[in-house]
């Protein structure tokens, strides 16, 4: 049976708009990030009022993921579960800086970074391709415990980038051409091992242009 998730980038925080790295850094949602969650819990309320249903709704336990997906539990009367394993990509050392700052401070793992090599790590941190896999095996016992189910998962730009790239057979390091909103709705099926795209990069209930793409501020197809 099909398993639908729907994969939501959490909400704009104070880093995403100067484009600094978080990882696994746990920073909070910005004023314009609680707006946005809020915004998005109407509309899960709003659908759920024509009969739109949910099964359960699962989290990074990363605090931004949290908050944003907190509104929704508490619009549709569900429990929040928390995952470790949905965490954005760990960038180690790379964590706190924006890419004019790793530039300067890792010369030379930053001009490896730019080869879009998914075997490197950033000292300390993951690299694509294990980052890749772990998302991938994350996701399945969420689909194998909800079979014909329709759940949502609060994550990271990172994950959605994972998720998109498995379900296309895109390869990891081709330059991403598709968008990584706030608050977004990327609608996935998962039926025997296999993901199609349903939507991808919904925010009909945001104002045009409110939501920010996950990219870094410098650097070729990044």
């Amino acid at each position: 049976m099909t398993t639908q998730i729907l994969f939501i980038r959490h909400g704009e925080t104070d880093w995403n708009r100067i484009k600094r790295i978080q990882g696994h850094i746990d920073i909070p949602l910005a004023a314009t990030g609680i707006a946005q969650a809020r915004r998005l819990a109407q509309r899960f309320a709003d659908e759920a009022k024509q009969g739109a249903r949910l099964d359960a709704i699962y989290s990074s336990d990363l605090q931004r993921a949290r908050q944003t997906a907190q509104p929704i539990g508490d619009a549709l009367g569900l429990p929040l579960l928390s995952r470790e394993h949905l965490r954005e990509r760990s960038y180690g050392a790379f964590q706190g800086h924006d890419s004019d700052e790793i530039a300067q401070r890792f010369p030379d793992e930053y001009a490896q970074w730019q080869t879009r090599d998914p075997g490197f790590a950033p000292p300390e941190g993951e690299s694509q391709r294990v980052f890749y896999h772990r998302i991938v095996h994350a996701i399945e016992p969420l689909v194998a415990a909800h079979p014909g189910g329709r759940i949502a998962c609060v994550t990271h730009g990172g994950v959605l980038d994972c998720v998109r790239r498995f379900a296309t057979g895109m390869r990891l390091d081709a330059p991403r051409d598709y968008p990584l909103l706030n608050t977004s709705l990327n609608v996935v099926d998962y039926l025997n091992g296999r993901a199609t795209i349903v939507s991808w990069a919904d925010v009909a209930h945001l104002d045009a242009g409110s939501a920010d793409d996950d990219g870094f501020r410098k650097g070729p197809g990044r």
